[in-house]
């Protein structure tokens, strides 16, 4: 199967929180999305890494998500390697997305950064035509395959963006799918410990980032991102 846009994120609901309604917008727009998580979020305070994975399955029904996979890396020791670059390397030859998303260039969690640049990384080695790679199974080598471009959400720190997409109507979808991850946000009736992320303040950080970002730029919501060399727009009436 091939896929528009290939959204990496290092935990289950990564992607979700720092791009979901991006990803709600592009697949109603026709956009076929895919999701990686590179961990299942196994050294999370709150939840389990079953109560995850079955978490991430209800976010990305929610979103309409072509599939969703897990590379089962191991969380909060995410190594930047051959190995772990061939699975990478692997999925998006598989999937030839045109765009992919990923962590956040720099974050308070150490796997976002490590994850971005895991995945930055291997967006360039898969289009390198003398490594070559099978997938579990076949017997036929890979075509290589470089996306057109990569794009960095923007997680817990207020980084600030390249560009912005407006979301304006995509925010309650965006909403729908962070919530099905009921183990790790705000519940008042949850008896686990309290995290940064279980806060009834991040929940509203979230909304507040996206109605602020969408202020500056002049719609009702927005999500940022980062870039790693300059995009190009066909002509000015491109701009918003």
């Amino acid at each position: 199967m091939k896929l528009d846009i290939l959204v990496f994120g290092a935990h289950p609901d990564d992607a979700e929180l720092g791009a979901g309604a991006t990803i709600a917008k592009e697949i109603a727009n026709g956009k076929k999305v895919g999701i990686i998580d590179l961990t299942r979020g196994e050294l999370g305070t709150r939840g389990s890494a079953e109560i995850r994975d079955r978490e991430a399955a209800i976010a990305a029904e929610i979103l309409g998500v072509e599939l969703r996979e897990n590379l089962e890396f191991a969380d909060g020791f995410l190594v930047n390697d051959k190995t772990h670059q061939l699975t990478i390397i692997r999925m998006i030859r598989k999937y030839r997305p045109e765009i992919v998303l990923c962590n956040a260039i720099d974050d308070r969690h150490i796997d976002h950064a490590k994850g971005s640049k895991m995945v930055s990384d291997a967006c360039f080695l898969s289009g390198l035509i003398k490594i070559d790679t099978k997938l579990d199974g076949d017997d036929q080598w890979q075509e290589p395959w470089r996306p057109k471009q990569v794009y960095h959400f923007i997680q817990w720190k207020n980084l600030k963006p390249d560009f912005a997409v407006d979301v304006s109507g995509f925010i309650e979808k965006k909403n729908e799918a962070i919530l099905a991850y009921s183990s790790q946000f705000h519940d008042p009736k949850s008896k686990e410990p309290e995290t940064p992320i279980s806060s009834k303040n991040f929940l509203d950080s979230v909304n507040y980032r996206a109605r602020d970002l969408g202020r500056l730029v002049g719609v009702e919501h927005a999500e940022g991102f980062t870039v790693e060399r300059p995009i190009a727009v066909r002509d000015l009436d491109s701009l918003i």
